[in-house]
């Protein structure tokens, strides 16, 4: 038994030499009597935790000469994170207590629609025309900017929001969170600023820390971001992006106002600031509000988004638009990195979903459901002593506070236990200033959830 942490110490002397390159990939290791002696271990010991990282794909043996680095160094901060948040309020434990639930475990902490919600014969009947069609779609490769025929039909979108696209300025994407990858490779070095409202969609912090980019916060308000507070993080940190969503922004469901997004736009071109506008929740709206893209014409604003909320999460697609050079950019990229988008089949898949004229009676149908809903479990929340910060417009989020101070991480911990999956506040908070805050998804929110949050909430506060 005492071998084991000896085994361990090695196995992290190794990684540390990797982490510190001291030790590169395609070189080779010490020899066995060699490290054994400089560790002041047995020789077996080493053996052992060389096999180990080996098996892990650390290191790799070549045989009669030895152990070398593999390929690519492994990135110790991925390996070896330091001190994390509590798991009820880290976002890959929400994530994927949200993504991995059993069957009958009820979520209303995730963040899409319930499957029966969703327009399955739409995508019965396109499913049935791809496969009537050209045998290449279902087996090729796409074009490098994705199916011709989705953006021109996104063309058509956005020009029912008055915004004038060809669809060579649309690049499809594996998803909006990839087109948002994407736009942070090309655009950010590690170290840069990046602006994002607080509290904010989870995900975006997620991404940003991957590329070591540094975060610095805004309020939100009912109207959009805070504007004396974001004219001054313009002016001491100087940004270089800012992510936000403007429609049913993710957590509130707060709408920014046009004249916050006038002004909102103002400052960023006095600071030379580049806008990512996330629309992912925008065909959720009842009307449409004012969209920083449209305002602004695409000049310092990327638009980007994707079907997942309103069409289907198993069918990844998403786009970005933008100006014509930074497209042409992301292009290449994205073959570098993926050899293109999504397939032709997802694309032709949602293009022949969206074309369909039942789909926007499906989502005036949802509007309708959703409106109800939202009214419904506010209702009931507020039996609870749980008060929305706001009644949204549209969307499926409601953005409650707790009562008494309670702590919604431990809320969120006591749930899990009657399987039900919580999103509580500070999952959402970069500055981790949401505690007594928690993200209710109203479509998920069934009396099971509801029972289940009551009990949660009578416990007695942790000491």
């Amino acid at each position: 038994m005492a071998q084991a942490p000896r085994t361990e110490k090695v196995m992290q002397a190794i990684r540390s030499r990797l982490a510190m390159r001291t030790l590169l990939p395609g070189e080779r290791l010490p020899s066995i009597r060699a490290f054994a002696a400089t560790m002041g271990v047995s020789p077996s010991t080493i053996v052992e935790a060389y096999d180990r990282l080996a098996a892990e794909g650390i290191i790799h043996a070549r045989p009669g000469s030895g152990f070398y680095a593999s390929g690519v160094a492994p990135s110790m901060q991925m390996r070896e994170p330091g001190p994390s948040p509590a798991r009820e309020v880290d976002p890959f434990w929400v994530s994927r207590q949200a993504l991995d639930a059993p069957e009958g475990t009820d979520r209303p902490g995730c963040g899409w629609l319930p499957p029966d919600w969703m327009p399955h014969q739409a995508i019965s009947r396109a499913l049935r025309e791809i496969a009537r069609g050209e045998p290449s779609v279902l087996t090729d490769y796409g074009n490098s900017r994705g199916t011709l025929s989705l953006r021109r039909q996104l063309a058509r979108l956005f020009a029912e929001d008055e915004l004038s696209v060809s669809p060579d300025a649309i690049l499809l994407t594996g998803s909006t969170s990839q087109a948002l990858d994407l736009i942070c490779r090309y655009l950010l070095r590690p170290g840069d600023t990046v602006l994002l409202d607080d509290p904010c969609y989870f995900n975006f912090q997620a991404l940003l820390r991957v590329y070591k980019l540094r975060i610095v916060t805004v309020p939100m308000t009912a109207s959009g971001p805070d504007l004396a507070a974001f004219a001054e993080v313009l002016q001491t940190q100087a940004p270089r992006l800012y992510i936000t969503n403007s429609a049913l922004h993710n957590p509130t469901g707060a709408t920014m106002s046009a004249q916050v997004a006038h002004r909102l736009l103002g400052l960023a071109a006095a600071h030379d600031l580049t806008i990512i506008e996330d629309e992912t929740f925008a065909a959720l709206e009842p009307e449409r509000s004012a969209r920083l893209a449209t305002l602004d014409g695409l000049e310092r604003v990327i638009r980007i988004g994707g079907f997942s909320k309103t069409l289907s999460a198993s069918i990844r697609c998403g786009y970005v638009a933008g100006q014509p050079d930074l497209i042409e950019a992301l292009t290449d990229l994205q073959v570098a990195t993926n050899f293109g988008g999504p397939g032709p089949f997802a694309a032709e898949l949602v293009q022949a979903t969206l074309s369909d004229g039942s789909y926007r009676k499906h989502l005036a149908g949802i509007r309708q459901r959703l409106a109800r809903a939202r009214k419904e479990t506010a209702r009931r929340l507020e039996g609870l002593g749980i008060t929305p910060w706001l009644l949204p417009r549209g969307g499926f989020y409601l953005w409650c506070q707790l009562p008494d101070g309670r702590d919604a991480a431990r809320i969120a911990g006591l749930a899990l236990r009657s399987d039900v999956v919580l999103a509580p506040g500070n999952v959402f908070s970069p500055a981790r200033s949401a505690a007594g805050f928690m993200r209710i998804n109203v479509a998920q929110m069934s009396a099971h959830a509801h029972d289940v949050l009551a009990q949660a909430l009578a416990e007695p506060p942790a000491a």
